[in-house]
C-alpha cells in the first residue's frame, strides 16, 4: 500500500488511491472512488462512490465529497465546507439518477463552511470565501464572497487579492510579481504562466 490509512478509517474496495496520499482519523472512502497522489484527507472526511479527486488535493476536517463532484489537482477544501448533488432532494423520492455534476477546477480554494450548490463549475485558481454560498459558475481566479456568493475581485495563483496595477494597467500579484490581465468582462488570464501548468 503506497498511501497512509489511519486504523480508524475505512476504504471500500475496489478503490484507486495514489502514492503518498494520507487518510487520517474516522474517514470513509467508498468503492470506485479515485483519489490521486499526495492528497490529504483530514479527520471525518467522506468520499462517495465514483468521486474523482486529482493530485495534491487537501480536504480539511468534516467534509463530504458526494457522487457527481470532481476535484482537479491542487484543490483546497476548508473545514466543514459542503457539497451537494441534488437540487431538489426529498426523503421519499429516490433521485440517484439525477445527481448533477460539480467540477472544481485546478488550484481552487474553498473556505471553511462554504456551500457549493451542485451543477456548477468553479474555475481555475478561484477563491471561495468562508461561509459563501456558490450557486452559479465561477470564472478562473474569481474571488467569491457572500450569500449568495458574488465576485468581489480577482485572486492570484498565490492566493492574494489582486488590487494593484502596473503602468500598463495589469493586475500584479504582490508575492510573485506575476501579471494578470482582464481579457473581457468577467474573465482574467495570467500573462506570466500557463493556466494548466502547476506552480513551479
Amino acid at each position: 500500500m503506497d498511501y497512509f490509512l489511519h486504523p480508524s478509517s475505512y476504504v471500500d474496495e475496489p478503490c484507486d488511491i495514489g502514492a503518498g496520499t494520507k487518510i487520517w482519523h474516522f474517514c470513509h472512502v467508498s468503492a470506485k472512488a479515485k483519489i490521486g497522489e499526495r492528497c490529504i484527507l483530514g479527520q471525518n472526511v467522506f468520499i462517495a462512490n465514483d468521486v474523482v479527486i486529482g493530485n495534491n488535493v487537501k480536504i480539511q476536517n468534516n467534509v463530504s465529497i458526494y457522487t457527481g463532484v470532481e476535484l482537479e489537482d491542487d484543490v483546497f477544501c476548508g473545514p466543514s465546507c459542503v457539497f451537494t448533488n441534488v437540487t431538489n432532494p426529498r426523503s421519499q423520492i429516490v433521485r440517484h439518477s439525477q445527481y448533477q455534476r460539480t467540477l472544481i477546477r485546478r488550484g481552487t480554494s474553498i473556505g471553511a463552511n462554504a456551500t457549493i450548490v451542485c451543477g456548477v463549475t468553479i474555475g481555475r485558481y478561484a477563491f471561495i470565501g468562508a461561509g459563501a454560498v456558490v450557486a452559479k459558475d465561477v470564472p478562473d481566479y474569481g474571488l467569491m464572497l457572500g450569500v449568495p456568493a458574488v465576485r468581489r475581485g480577482w485572486m492570484s495563483r498565490h492566493g492574494h487579492w489582486l488590487k494593484e496595477r502596473n503602468g500598463a494597467g495589469e493586475l500584479v500579484c504582490p508575492e510573485s510579481g506575476w501579471r494578470y490581465q482582464e481579457v473581457e468582462v468577467g474573465m482574467l488570464r495570467c500573462l506570466d504562466f500557463v493556466e494548466d501548468e502547476p506552480l513551479p
